[in-house]
């Protein structure tokens, strides 16, 4: 694909194709929209539903457990369907003690959370933890998996994005190897470790992946489920997507923006040597010849996706990286000195954001 590059000097309101800075702005607003949409719910009701609609229906998500004896089922679903709740899908969790049910429901508009909540209780339910679904969650749970599987074997930066999609709003942080060869893998066990509401797991490089949900314990089922996506990347190995644009820029000179990663690494460095001090302090806020050392980091899919501009003659001019850590992600971006003022920054960052409003929008409660 080819596409013009222009430099930005305002923004109109005209027909012609968006500068770099208006998908900025466009994806900007879309990535804080889906934050607000996917926060955290205040308490086990979830968020606070709008005003009902006379008979309109609700569509939930609930959590609740029960006692693993007969008829303890049957008396929550006796109860719910006083309520003219219906079940559209139900998934069980065995536990040491009791059984973890997971529906999805759709209610009358004017039932609230509480509601239902009350008649769960009452009909023997336990630990009951709710809140608003969409029709997204109407696709059952074996093809979700199958899909979010599919995804991590053609990108391994898909990984923690594949994780949070499983297991809903949650906290995934990925501690590297130690330097000098030791691993931080040290402590955890192969099969991985379990925890109420953390899990880790043994990430391929040796490191650890930690993943927190302090609203919602873990079941042995989601732990056995993620266990089985990080085993799937660890067989594949590296990989990345092979897709490229080519671009324009305003001058006439072609560019190429790709993904990158840590096969880069040289070709990375060499373009650190030809950047001047002062564009290495903006980018790493700090001593200059410590640059390289987080370079190896940046450039690995475990950690975020980056992106690489190359010229026409194949040299690397410029990389933009999206840093996931925990509930934060950074954006950050070098273009070498030459380079600079053509477009190119404003086109990755363009990009990065896009991209993480995309795995914001794909945060969901299994």
């Amino acid at each position: 694909m080819t596409r013009k590059v222009t430099e930005v000097t305002g923004l109109k309101n005209d027909c012609r194709p968006a500068t770099p800075w208006q998908r900025v702005t466009a994806a900007l607003h879309t990535w804080r929209t889906r934050r607000h949409e996917h926060a955290p719910p205040a308490d086990d009701t979830g968020s606070p539903a709008p005003e009902p609609v006379p008979g309109a229906n609700t569509l939930w998500r609930m959590r609740t457990t029960v006692k693993d004896e007969p008829g303890s089922l049957a008396a929550l679903c006796t109860a719910l369907a006083e309520h003219r709740v219906d079940i559209l899908s139900l998934q069980t969790h065995p536990l040491a003690e009791g059984t973890v049910d997971e529906f999805l429901l759709r209610a009358p508009g004017e039932l609230p959370a509480s509601g239902i909540a009350t008649a769960v209780r009452t009909a023997g339910g336990t630990d009951t933890w709710i809140e608003r679904a969409d029709a997204h969650d109407l696709v059952d749970a074996p093809t979700r998996i199958l899909g979010l599987a599919a995804r991590t074997a053609l990108d391994a930066a898909e990984l923690p994005l594949a994780l949070r999609q499983l297991l809903g709003r949650c906290t995934i942080r990925s501690q590297p190897a130690r330097a000098g060869g030791g691993r931080a893998s040290e402590g955890v066990p192969v099969e991985g470790a379990l925890d109420d509401t953390v899990m880790r797991l043994r990430a391929p490089e040796g490191g650890v992946i930690t993943v927190e949900r302090p609203y919602l314990p873990f079941t042995p089922t989601e732990f056995a489920r993620a266990r089985a996506l990080v085993e799937l990347d660890a067989r594949l190995g590296p990989r990345v997507p092979h897709g490229r644009d080519v671009l324009t820029l305003a001058e006439g000179n072609d560019i190429t923006v790709r993904r990158a990663d840590t096969r880069d690494l040289e070709a990375a460095r060499a373009m650190h040597e030809r950047c001047s001090d002062r564009t290495l302090r903006l980018r790493y806020h700090g001593p200059v010849g410590d640059a390289d050392r987080y370079l190896n980091h940046l450039l690995s899919p475990r950690f975020g996706r980056t992106l690489a501009v190359q010229t026409a003659s194949g040299r690397l001019v410029g990389l933009g990286h999206l840093l996931w850590d925990g509930d934060e992600t950074e954006v950050a971006l070098i273009v070498e000195d030459a380079w600079q003022r053509r477009g190119i920054g404003g086109e990755l960052l363009g990009r990065l954001v896009a991209i993480a409003a995309e795995g914001v929008a794909g945060v969901c409660m299994p």
